[in-house]
């Protein structure tokens, strides 16, 4: 049987990114978001679980990646080419670079996009979606 939207059975996680490698981390919450490991999977739907990810700032890197990393944009002028380290968006941002790495894991498309509004992300402990009752969910006990 094919699932839908409206026939998922949509849930809010709540995952602590504390100790979690920022890889191993993305690729399980992305598979989360995607809605993988459950047994109505549908590729085309959106049947996958809401994901917030607190702790941000207290990730690790495996390796030199904290220094070596570069993150690219670009501002859309002549000579706009701009290069961020993992170090300098983990001290900045750190909320942008798990979603940077969380979304670079989902699908390149309409879909992918949707899901994406999935994911939130914040540093420390607080969150400000308690009204829909989230679970803690532990990633070292997922594939």
């Amino acid at each position: 049987m094919s699932g839908n939207k409206e026939t998922a059975n949509k849930q809010w996680l709540v995952v602590d990114a504390e100790g979690q490698t920022v890889g191993r981390l993305a690729s399980k919450v992305a598979k989360i978001i995607r809605g993988k490991h459950k047994t109505n999977f549908t590729p085309h739907a959106d049947c996958g679980d809401n994901v917030i990810v607190i702790n941000a700032e207290k990730v690790s890197f495996s390796g030199a990646k904290l220094v070596d990393k570069e993150y690219v944009r670009y501002t859309g002028y002549p000579g706009g080419q701009r290069f961020t380290t993992a170090k300098e968006m983990l001290e900045k941002h750190p909320e942008r670079l798990i979603e940077k790495a969380v979304k670079g894991m989902l699908p390149k498309n309409k879909l992918g996009r949707k899901l994406y509004t999935n994911l939130k992300v914040y540093t420390g402990t607080d969150h400000k979606h308690e009204a829909q009752k989230p679970e803690m969910f532990n990633l070292d006990t997922f594939n």
